[in-house]
C-alpha cells in the first residue's frame, strides 16, 4: 500500500554573508569568500542532528550591476563544492537578485522574495516540505529575522555583529542571539532536552 503522506523536513535556513562567511561587501569571487570560524563544523554537526540546510540570500549586487548572476552561480558552485569536501550538503540555495533601485531594469522591483519578505522561505517550504514551526532561521540582519517571523519559522537566531549590537528591533524579534554559528548545535541540543 502506498503512503501518500510526505514526511516533513526540519530545516536550518541560513543567510550567507555575515552568517556563514565574512561579509566583505558584494562578494563575487571565491578569493574574497572566507568562512567564519566554526561555521563549517557547526553546519556539519547540524546535518548529523538530522537537519537539512537551506541557504536564503539577498544578492542585490546582481540587480545593481556589481556582479552578474553567472558570477553568483559560479561562486555558489565553488562554495557548495568546498562544503561537500567537508561532508556538508546544502539541500537548496535560494537567492534574490532584485532591488527597488537596481540598475538592471528587469531586476528593478519590489518583489516578494527579497528579505524581509518571506518569498524565498515559502518557496523552500513548498518545494522541500519543510515544517516551519520546527525549523530555524539564522542570520545577521533584522531583515532575516523579519522574513523568518513572516514565514512562521519557529526559532529565529541572530548572529551578532557590529551593526546588530545597537539594533533593538533585531533583538526584539530574535529568539536567540549568538556570537557565531559554532555554538548553535549545542544550543539546539540543550533546548530540545528542556522540552
Amino acid at each position: 500500500m502506498e503512503n501518500n503522506e510526505s514526511k516533513e523536513s526540519t530545516s536550518n535556513f541560513f543567510d550567507r554573508d555575515g552568517t556563514i562567511n565574512i561579509d566583505h561587501g558584494y562578494i563575487s569571487d571565491s578569493k574574497n569568500f572566507e568562512f567564519i570560524d566554526g561555521a563549517i563544523e557547526a553546519m556539519r554537526e547540524l546535518i548529523t542532528m538530522g537537519f537539512i540546510l537551506v541557504l536564503i540570500t539577498n544578492q542585490s549586487g546582481i540587480g545593481r550591476g556589481i556582479f552578474s548572476e553567472n558570477q553568483f552561480i559560479q561562486l555558489t558552485h565553488w562554495m557548495s563544492s568546498f562544503l561537500r569536501k567537508h561532508h556538508i550538503h546544502l539541500t537548496a540555495v535560494y537567492f534574490c537578485p532584485h532591488h527597488p533601485n537596481a540598475v538592471i531594469e528587469k531586476l528593478r522591483q519590489s518583489c516578494d522574495c527579497r528579505k524581509p519578505k518571506p518569498g524565498m522561505l515559502f518557496s523552500a517550504q513548498k518545494r522541500l516540505h519543510i515544517n516551519m514551526l520546527n525549523s530555524y532561521m539564522i542570520g545577521d540582519k533584522v531583515e532575516d529575522m523579519q522574513a523568518a517571523k513572516a514565514a512562521g519559522i519557529g526559532t529565529k537566531i541572530l548572529i551578532q555583529n557590529q551593526n546588530i549590537i545597537n539594533s533593538t528591533n533585531a533583538k526584539k524579534i530574535a529568539d536567540w542571539i549568538l556570537d557565531g554559528l559554532k555554538d548553535l548545535p549545542l544550543l539546539i541540543k540543550q533546548s530540545k532536552k528542556q522540552l
